[in-house]
């Protein structure tokens, strides 16, 4: 229905208890014969082109009905949004990001979506797991993507690294006062994690019914000193930043390589710009010519040369919410936003369609090519209803923040394993 997020307090997954377990439980009420759905969506991923055919294909197979979206941040995600979901004024549908989709499903905030998984058509397997609890499905996969190594041989050159540590030495050489030859803000976590994969570390691993957090390991800390060195050494980017001022440096001329997901081509060569106008935030049309004639790609490197580091695989999963008022009609938005003509328009924009056969959709280009190499060797994070829990307190960003300002990386490591498992344990 017409729904607002209005002030909302502050409220972990974990502080929200319907009916014991995820979908709620007692008789449905009736659904309106009219109204209007609301969508929320995170950020600016989704194309203009999906948003309006969803509009206009829902109206037109609903008569009396109207679908509105509205547009979310991330943050809000993590500090929002259980509040919100649980609240009489929730939305209908809903994006969260394939490592949250858990906690919001054992959270009850989500309704099954058993009784329509099999008019879904072939889905992305690890999506489907994402967004799997109990073992019925409680979020759809909504896209993938992943993250590759942008670069312009006007700052580069033409020789490529091979290997991670050729990686960061070319990074290290490249590095000026003003220029990142790796652009590494302390807060971008999920470009962290390939350094710790990469050495054979892993984030948490669980032991019978227990997580043992894995930060401190020998093979972790190795990775974790790599990109150490990469904060001191080859980036200029704020210790405290976040990945979203990588487009702006790059386009100003002020990074080497630039790990950003594949899809962030189009905000690299002003196909599709970005910057919330509505805020106050000013719009960007893209990189000059300088830098976006010759943008190219390619998948970050391994340890050995010929392999690629292992990333992390993201994307989104989309669910209905307990609440709604309307859950049938809600179905029915999710089925168009996972049909094949909705899902070909994510994938022109380079995003991975939770829908397979959407793929043949995908762009013929460098950053295209890289994804796919990169998403091949890719992870997630631990499958634990709780782990939104430990992304909402930025466990992980505040201590790289303490790596890049260069402080002590085994006692880092070891106070946040101590603070992960804390969570996933309690």
């Amino acid at each position: 229905m017409n729904k607002k997020l209005g002030a909302l307090a502050l409220v972990g997954a974990s502080a929200v208890v319907l009916a014991g377990c995820a979908g709620g439980s007692g008789a449905a009420p009736e659904e309106p014969s009219t109204g209007e759905l609301t969508v929320w969506l995170v950020g600016t991923d989704t194309p203009q082109t999906a948003r309006d055919y969803l509009v206009d294909t829902f109206a037109e197979e609903n008569e009396g009905w109207t679908l509105a979206i509205e547009e979310k941040t991330w943050d809000d995600v993590s500090n929002t949004y259980t509040a919100a979901l649980a609240s009489n004024d929730a939305p209908d549908v809903v994006e969260v990001g394939n490592t949250q989709a858990l906690g919001f499903a054992d959270a009850g905030l989500f309704a099954s979506l058993a009784d329509i998984e099999g008019d879904l058509g072939e889905l992305v397997g690890g999506l489907v797991d994402a967004g799997t609890y109990d073992g019925e499905l409680y979020a759809a996969p909504y896209y993938a993507g992943g993250r590759i190594v942008f670069y312009t041989p006007q700052i580069v050159g033409d020789e490529l690294p091979k290997t991670l540590e050729e990686y960061v030495a070319q990074g290290k050489e490249l590095k000026t006062d003003t220029v990142s030859g790796i652009f590494a803000p302390g807060k971008d976590w999920y470009n962290a994690l390939p350094y710790v994969w990469a050495q054979g570390g892993e984030i948490a691993v669980q032991d019978g019914d227990a997580w043992d957090a894995q930060f401190s390991s020998d093979e972790s800390l190795a990775g974790l000193e790599m990109l150490q060195d990469v904060y001191l050494n080859a980036s200029a980017a704020p210790v405290d930043g976040n990945e979203r001022l990588g487009n702006i440096a790059f386009c100003a001329g002020e990074v080497g390589f630039l790990s950003s997901p594949a899809w962030a081509e189009g905000n690299l060569t002003g196909a599709w710009p970005w910057g919330d106008e509505a805020a106050g935030e000013e719009v960007s049309q893209g990189c000059p010519d300088t830098y976006a004639k010759d943008l190219s790609a390619f998948a970050l490197p391994g340890l050995e040369e010929g392999t690629t580091a292992p990333i992390f695989a993201g994307g989104s999963n989309i669910a209905v919410t307990t609440k709604s008022d309307a859950p049938e009609k809600a179905k029915s938005a999710l089925k168009i936003m996972l049909s094949a003509e909705y899902q070909e328009l994510l994938a022109a924009q380079g995003l991975v369609p939770g829908l397979v056969e959407a793929a043949s959709a995908l762009p013929d280009t460098a950053s295209a090519k890289a994804q796919g190499e990169a998403l091949a060797n890719s992870k997630g994070t631990p499958a634990s209803p709780k782990w939104s829990e430990v992304e909402a307190a930025q466990l992980i960003p505040d201590a790289l923040v303490k790596i890049a300002q260069g402080g002590d990386v085994a006692a880092i490591a070891t106070e946040l394993d101590e603070a992960i498992e804390a969570i996933l344990n309690d």
